[in-house]
């Protein structure tokens, strides 16, 4: 057992999950300002090795373990975050407005899991804030930028469609030129009246459609729900197809608590909100291999998160199909040092397979099966 989970996370854990995230999240914006406070960070939590390089959808990174979007939702701490070893590093999701999200209580933890239940309602500072936030820098590792619709409340009346569109524009042609690359988040719950918009036909195709004119010059992935299998990812495909900014895919947690948990019911049965963290990794890693098995190699990346906690679970991904993988629940239960052992790991592993570089681990499971 680690000092951070014999003493640390134990005293961590009798604050209140939220509040400790905030100050977690201040405490590296405090930190990304001294250039001394930088420096010592990588020294102790950087793990480099040359076979970790990866090239992502022209992106080079240093290693393929990033900080997925969720953790600093307005671009805060992106200069002491971004220390923490990590080979990218994604913030939001942001939205055109700004939003406060849900009410608290809306976000829980499940230890017996390792696990939490996620509630927060897409809260951030809106892109007119952020985009002049994330263009000053410094920035230590290449920056992505989650953009989502706004969520206006579960009172507002319904958007029509036009506006949905309308409020990823909005935020695109704020943040596009101070982005690495961007995510279009298309699977958190924007619904109104049971209506989930982006899994309706077409729905897909028309966001790309009006994005074509932005001449985007970063890379793009839509982050898509993990449900609807090989269907749902075959529409999502055929709609993308003709786009050619595309350049790949993410997975986002499944709504609800439709994974298998070992916390008793009577503990999360009436907690709002979706899982994230261990239980969910055996569903997005099924998605994920079967998006691999159907996209087209040579043109789409996929970056993967989902239940990521040891170098095993992140070699696991990438041999299903993923370039890159994210995490972000496992900072909570195993501390910063999650990111150099999960590197070190990683190493480990494909100096056994025989792989000279993380790159040529890729799919491999696909090759093999």
């Amino acid at each position: 057992m680690s000092f951070y989970k014999t003493v640390v996370r134990p005293l961590l854990f009798r604050v209140d999950p939220e509040r400790m995230h905030d100050m977690t999240v201040g405490l590296s914006k405090w930190a990304g300002k001294a250039a001394l406070m930088r420096l010592v960070m990588l020294r102790a939590y950087a793990y480099r090795d040359p076979v970790l390089e990866c090239e992502v959808a022209r992106m080079h990174f240093a290693n393929p373990v990033g900080l997925a979007a969720g953790w600093d939702k307005s671009g805060v701490a992106i200069a002491g975050a971004g220390c923490l070893g990590f080979g990218f590093y994604e913030i939001g999701s942001i939205s055109a407005d700004p939003s406060s999200g849900n009410p608290r209580p809306r976000i829980f933890r499940l230890p017996e899991d390792r696990a939490l239940i996620v509630h927060y309602g897409l809260q951030n500072d809106g892109a007119e804030t952020i985009a002049p936030r994330i263009a000053r820098g410094p920035r230590p590792v290449p920056l992505g930028v989650n953009i989502v619709k706004t969520n206006r409340g579960i009172d507002a009346p319904p958007d029509t469609d036009d506006a949905i569109y309308d409020d990823y524009l909005r935020t695109t042609r704020l943040v596009k030129d101070h982005a690495d690359y961007l995510v279009y988040n298309l699977s958190c719950p924007n619904t109104e009246m049971g209506r989930d918009f982006f899994a309706e036909p077409g729905g897909i195709r028309g966001l790309l459609e009006r994005l074509q004119s932005e001449e985007l010059r970063c890379p793009v992935f839509l982050k898509v729900s993990p449900l609807g299998g090989s269907k749902a990812l075959d529409r999502m495909l055929k709609e993308v197809d003709g786009h050619a900014f595309v350049s790949g895919f993410m997975l986002n947690l499944p709504p609800g608590k439709q994974v298998p948990l070992e916390t008793p019911a009577h503990q999360w049965r009436d907690l709002p909100g979706a899982i994230s963290g261990k239980p969910v990794e055996g569903l997005i890693n099924e998605q994920l291999s079967e998006l691999y098995r159907l996209m087209d190699k040579k043109r789409y990346h996929i970056i993967a998160a989902g239940g990521i906690f040891s170098a095993e679970d992140a070699y696991r991904k990438i041999r299903l199909g993923a370039s890159a993988v994210q995490l972000l629940t496992a900072l909570v239960y195993e501390g910063p040092g999650i990111v150099a052992r999960i590197n070190r790991g990683l190493c480990r592993l494909l100096q056994r397979d025989g792989f000279a570089s993380v790159t040529d681990a890729v799919g491999e499971d696909h090759a093999t099966s």
